[in-house]
């Protein structure tokens, strides 16, 4: 796989300070701040601190730990500092925004409709791809037990992948797939039932050229394996010179890859990426991470390539630039579209436009 090209996007939080006390919330009514929270102020049992737009109650001595913190210390009373929505009311909390920080606690609104709630500060990450930085959150308060479904389930049903693979490797499991879908909300629920299948078709054909098939787990090419490693790199390559080959779905390979993949995702990648070969969620993860956040040497990411029109040829270009496109091996990129347009007989609809690269 091409060597890639990663955007950090950010946003900012406002922190509103003052003395009050928390309203129940049984109706709509406006709830002030207490005392911003102070990280050299002692707090014992019961005492009330603000902190990004929420009031907060300790329930035993803290020092130091900004609310919501990792011992559970802080026990969350809402949202303050303007109108508070009766449970399971509508959210008022602010949209995800491109901006500056997200410290930790604070609660957005993403462009898929959904809550999100920092787990930790960020510098913006997005909240679909940062699974590690983020968790969801009700409108209640209340973050649920799992993550949110994959919007309308996967389009792609189990006979029909079956269809696809016939002669898969065991690892690569429909399960998988499906378990990694809730990262990436909008894979394959964005625009018309055509414009759907067509991703998930094309998807599925880039995967298929990459691992003959859904066969091959790992690079077969053992020569290569030491050439992945970007000693250039200020983190280097702490799971060996070797370690970093290809695997998965789309073959994630080199280090800086395997660093920017696992911070994403949540997942210690860069000193074990073995986890890619092991566990088949990780795997079916790192290909979807690529295919819904990573131009590479393209001009666009491949699920908007699908998205936007510009069509399957857009998404080989993206995986594979020139080394396929502009006549660099049109065998290749004829097998990938074989497979595509084979994809898209399975699921029922059109290859589209532009298919070559």
């Amino acid at each position: 796989m091409w060597r890639l090209r990663t955007i950090a996007t950010a946003a900012t939080m406002m922190v509103v300070g003052t003395l009050a006390v928390v309203l129940p919330m049984t109706q709509a009514s406006a709830v002030d701040c207490a005392a911003a929270w102070n990280s050299s102020a002692v707090y014992t049992g019961g005492m009330p601190a603000s902190h990004n737009s929420h009031n907060w109650r300790a329930k035993w001595w803290t020092q130091g730990e900004a609310p919501p913190g990792t011992t559970g210390v802080w026990e969350d009373q809402g949202m303050c500092g303007g109108t508070a929505p009766p449970p399971g009311g509508s959210c008022t909390y602010p949209n995800w925004a491109a901006g500056t920080w997200y410290n930790a606690g604070a609660i957005v609104r993403y462009t898929n409709g959904l809550y999100y709630i920092a787990e930790h500060g960020n510098p913006g990450y997005d909240p679909t791809i940062s699974t590690w930085y983020w968790d969801p959150f009700t409108c209640s308060g209340t973050p649920p037990t799992t993550p949110p479904p994959h919007p309308g389930g996967f389009i792609v049903t189990e006979d029909q992948f079956n269809q696809m693979f016939p002669g898969r490797n065991p690892f690569y499991t429909y399960q998988g797939l499906v378990a990694a879908l809730s990262a990436y909300p909008a894979f394959t629920t964005t625009g018309t039932d055509t414009v759907r299948r067509r991703e998930a078709a094309a998807f599925l054909a880039n995967v298929n050229h990459e691992t003959g098939g859904l066969v091959h787990i790992v690079e077969q090419n053992t020569a290569n394996y030491p050439h992945y490693c970007d000693w250039g790199q200020s983190y280097g390559c702490p799971a060996g010179q070797a370690a970093y080959y290809g695997r998965g779905p789309i073959q994630l390979s080199w280090n800086f890859n395997y660093k920017a993949a696992g911070d994403a995702l949540g997942l210690p990648l860069l000193t074990n990426p073995w986890l890619v070969q092991n566990d088949a969620a990780v795997a079916w993860k790192t290909a979807l991470w690529y295919w819904n956040t990573q131009s590479g040497p393209g001009t666009m990411t491949p699920h908007n390539a699908m998205v936007n029109g510009a069509g399957f040829g857009e998404t080989i270009r993206s995986i594979n630039g020139s080394i396929e496109c502009n006549g660099g091996n049109p065998a290749q990129v004829q097998s990938r579209v074989n497979a595509y347009q084979q994809f898209v007989s399975i699921l029922g609809t059109t290859a589209g436009n532009n298919l070559y690269c």
